[in-house]
């Protein structure tokens, strides 16, 4: 019996959406993708946009605006009292969603001279299956794999179903000054619906990961100070206070021997049921994990994505390099609080101040020297979450791993708060890519499925899109 005629034409088109899926997703595995892939993103790390560098955040920026204008995609260069940033924008109707990306240019110093033999920080190398540069996996690697796959719908289905923003900011590294700004401004301009963004680490390399926040990062100079010189080990010890053995146990009322935080309030009241669910088999870190450090009671998935944890990145007193018998008049450590939402951010210094004077600690001065990510989050329930990973799962075969934050610190509160819109990161870096070090890379083998899984999710948003779906 024939179907009827609505029926029959759903089925076929329903069929040719398949056909188009699958033929999008398979280019991205043609070699002449992941050729095209490397040698643009070569261009891109050599453009050396590290702190300081603000001409080469500008032409880097001008350099992807050219690379997408053939594509139909427009660019605004967005300047003022913060780095550059750069929008990137294709319209194709009121009536479809708009889908706001993110990414950012701009890297870490380069620390050349520190890579390993033959590596250049601002030259892309490829190196037993590695492909290595500054900024390869944090985050101009990242940005070409979502505009690679931008482009491979484009090329097969001559639009994306969707309108497109994707802000490329080059601040992220230095805390995102001004980016709040800019989303502010640009509210009206922006119109989305979405924010779809790309930054940090996989669980694994080979384990698509999906994550709706962040942890918040609080950065913290602890300095204690009793003379302007040092005094005689042997006169003076036994007279007079030594910052740095008082340093070392206000630290210790600060973060316990098996590494929890001891500061009230600086923790969540306790990890809701559905977090725990989702939680219940990810292992983070790619594996790399210490038995029984951390708070207690909680799984290490649960101490990095739904808990707070406090860590000592410096401690100074005397002179580390060339020890003298002296007593050192001062003694200074830097912590670091990392913090999920439902912690106080305006409270964080008032508790610690609180908490050392109750322990005889009045004397350690507190400063914060550089701005904070606040901590944010999209609910777990959120139907775009849903639509995210069914997508990626279609792509791959596979459940992606699910986070409900990540253990790092991004600018994901511009989106949620400032923008209210909901906010999901699909990553391709992966635990061991040492971003932030010498030798930063991606291996080659995962570019292929990152981006076939970005160019799935693209038609698949842009199906929804064309349908009349809401995904919000």
């Amino acid at each position: 019996m024939r179907a009827p005629e609505p029926l029959r034409r759903a089925s076929i088109r329903g069929l040719l959406s398949i056909m188009t899926r699958d033929q999008i997703t398979a280019r991205a595995a043609h070699p002449d993708t992941l050729t095209r892939y490397i040698a643009e993103l070569a261009d891109l790390v050599g453009f050396p946009t590290e702190p300081g560098a603000e001409a080469a955040k500008s032409a880097c920026l001008a350099h992807l605006a050219a690379l997408m204008a053939p594509h139909g995609v427009a660019a605004r260069v967005i300047e003022g009292d913060h780095p550059p940033a750069l929008l990137l924008s294709r319209v194709e109707g009121d009536s479809l969603p708009t889908l706001l990306c993110y990414g950012h240019g701009d890297t870490v110093p380069g620390l050349a001279g520190r890579w390993a033999e033959g590596l250049d920080p601002w030259t892309l190398t490829e190196s037993d299956g590695k492909l290595y540069g500054r900024g390869v996996a944090d985050n101009k690697g990242q940005v070409m794999v979502c505009l690679t796959a931008l482009r491979l719908v484009l090329e097969e289905r001559g639009a994306i179903g969707f309108n497109f923003h994707m802000l490329v900011e080059m601040g992220e590294e230095v805390g995102s000054p001004g980016l709040n700004d800019i989303c502010a401004a640009l509210k009206d301009d922006l119109k989305a619906d979405l924010v779809l963004a790309s930054d940090g680490p996989r669980l694994s390399q080979d384990l698509p990961t999906v994550f709706l926040g962040a942890r918040g990062a609080v950065n913290l100079t602890l300095t204690i100070r009793h003379r302007k010189g040092g005094r005689h080990s042997g006169n003076f010890g036994g007279l007079l206070r030594n910052p740095g053995t008082e340093m070392a146990h206000a630290l210790a009322c600060i973060i316990g021997p098996r590494g929890d935080c001891l500061v009230p309030g600086w923790t969540p009241d306790g990890i809701p049921d559905d977090v725990r669910a989702a939680l219940a088999n990810i292992t983070p870190a790619g594996g790399e994990i210490d038995p029984g450090w951390g708070a207690p009671g909680l799984s290490p998935a649960e101490r990095v994505h739904a808990w707070s944890a406090v860590e000592v990145l410096a401690f100074t007193c005397g002179t580390p390099d060339q020890p003298v018998n002296a007593i050192p008049p001062e003694a200074r450590a830097h912590i670091q609080l990392r913090h999920v939402a439902g912690v106080d951010g305006p409270a964080i210094v008032p508790g610690l101040r609180a908490h050392l004077d109750a322990h005889g600690f009045d004397f350690v001065e507190i400063a914060e020297p550089e701005p904070r990510f606040p901590a944010s989050s999209t609910p777990l329930s959120h139907p775009f979450a849903r639509f995210v990973c069914a997508s990626i799962e279609d792509t791959t075969g596979r459940p992606p791993g699910l986070l409900p934050s990540q253990g790092g610190s991004l600018p994901n509160h511009v989106f949620t708060e400032t923008l209210g819109l909901p906010a999901i990161w699909v990553p391709h870096s992966y635990p061991g890519c040492n971003q932030h070090a010498p030798d930063e890379h991606l291996p080659r083998a995962m570019i292929p499925g990152a981006i076939a899984l970005m160019a799935g999710l693209y038609h698949d948003i842009g199906q929804a899109g064309r349908a009349g779906l809401g995904l919000a």
